[in-house]
């Protein structure tokens, strides 16, 4: 579900846990049931799909990453993933819900996205989703694209690989498929990086491969720290760097009149 990063799922595991951990949160907007199936799209390495599968729903996890869905099925070997782009997938199985967190945001083709979750799910089924909403790491976006643009002369813009959008885009998308939005919320939500000053560095190693294709990682290095010292005295905190997240979470249904 990415263009050009390549997750490395043991480092997921062991440095971008917050993922995760913020996302357990919104399973109490999905209110799993006893027996539902329940699909989770881009899930990582399956930490959630294996919260939901507790409260007693049978779920499948789906990532593009083969990394992701290798180690998902290393940690969870009683549950069921699949490889699949969320932007082109088919399932045989109708589902009783379709659950993102945290990965939305890397899909630019959000109408295929939203055709692809309808497909999925029974008549009244929900779609309940957390990802990147607008101005998601705007102070950092701004700073990477500065030192770019003044290193290389490019537009370093048409490099960035997320969709940020507001409630209205994102709802607008969803109703004109036939979906009933539920609620929708933005939020803030500055989200601690680990590694103190260090912290921007390791974010774009493991988020920011689309920036610096190309670019030797010596250079990718100097600038990240240049990035770093921009983004400082705006996002650093108790001895640590907070990222400025900005979250869109979403509940949607498909009418029980629909096919």
């Amino acid at each position: 579900m990415k263009s050009i990063n390549q997750w490395q799922a043991e480092d997921y595991d062991n440095q971008l846990a917050f993922v995760s951990e913020y996302g357990k949160s919104l399973i109490s907007w999905l209110r799993p049931q006893v027996g539902e199936y329940i699909l989770d799209l881009g899930c990582g390495t399956g930490d959630l799909t294996h919260e939901i599968s507790l409260l007693g729903a049978e779920v499948t996890g789906m990532d593009a990453s083969s990394d992701m869905i290798a180690r998902a099925k290393q940690k969870f070997p009683q549950l069921e993933f699949m490889e699949a782009d969320g932007e082109h997938f088919h399932t045989e199985r109708a589902y009783d819900a379709v659950f993102s967190n945290a990965a939305l945001h890397w899909m630019r083709n959000s109408s295929d996205v939203v055709d692809c979750v309808w497909n999925a799910l029974k008549p009244g089924g929900r779609f309940v989703a957390e990802f990147g909403g607008q101005g998601n790491v705007q102070i950092i976006v701004k700073a990477v694209e500065e030192v770019l643009e003044r290193h290389t002369g490019i537009n370093a813009a048409e490099r960035n690989p997320w969709y940020f959008p507001t409630i209205g885009q994102y709802s607008r998308i969803l109703e004109n498929r036939g979906f009933m939005v539920r609620q929708a919320y933005h939020y803030d939500r500055p989200t601690k990086l680990a590694d103190g000053e260090d912290g921007i560095a390791g974010w774009l190693t493991h988020f920011g491969d689309d920036y610096f294709k190309g670019v030797n990682p010596e250079q990718v290095k100097e600038w990240c720290q240049e990035i770093s010292e921009i983004v400082k005295p705006k996002l650093w905190k108790n001895d640590a760097i907070y990222a400025d997240y900005k979250r869109l979470r979403i509940e949607a249904f498909k009418p029980e009149n629909q096919v």
